[in-house]
């Protein structure tokens, strides 16, 4: 069932993570101090929604990369029930379609709630000081729909914060699969 992005409150502080990827090394946050942009995604690797758009999703981050952008991806989903997101095959994920961005695991899930993310993907992007500018939709196109997949409402954001100017006012939700909680893990619980 598509579930839609909670749509965090614009000038939330980014909330501290140091996760592992899957190898085992460590990123954190505070990696990413003095960056003009951090854009947070919260992906997995079977939700269709993230399929549909990931090679395209690798292509755009590694073209901002090279201008100032740090990225960093998120799976919070529960690898008992979903094996497709256990750690081991998120290294396949990320080097099949070629992230240029780091691919961490939340096991507790703990980052996830502290960011309030709700589906994969669902995106949030950041100033120069960690503070929320934009959390929504990469673009209008879904698995299924005609659209093309162009990250055209998520570009016109992160152009936006490279160059000094605010995002984009009007931001619509992320859609995509529920992130797939642990029993008794969901928000609220």
């Amino acid at each position: 069932m598509a579930t839609a992005s909670l749509m965090t409150p614009l000038g939330t502080r980014a909330p501290f993570f140091s996760l592992p990827d899957p190898s085992g090394k460590l990123v954190s946050l505070s990696d990413f101090a003095g960056s003009p942009a951090l854009l947070v995604m919260f992906l997995c690797n079977h939700c269709p929604y993230v399929k549909h758009l990931q090679h395209h999703l690798a292509k755009l981050v590694a073209e901002v990369q090279r201008r100032g952008l740090a990225a960093v991806a998120i799976n919070a989903n529960d690898p008992v029930r979903y094996p497709d997101d256990a750690p081991e095959k998120m290294a396949e994920v990320a080097k099949e379609v070629g992230y240029p961005f780091p691919y961490l695991f939340d096991q507790t899930q703990e980052i996830a709630k502290a960011y309030r993310a709700a589906c994969t993907p669902d995106f949030f992007l950041f100033d120069r000081d960690q503070c929320l500018v934009y959390r929504g939709q990469y673009d209008a196109s879904r698995p299924g729909n005609p659209m093309p997949v162009t990250g055209s409402d998520l570009r016109a954001a992160i152009e936006a914060i490279l160059a000094g100017k605010p995002a984009p006012a009007e931001q619509r939700p992320s859609i995509g699969c529920s992130i797939k909680w642990k029993p008794g893990n969901e928000p609220g619980s």
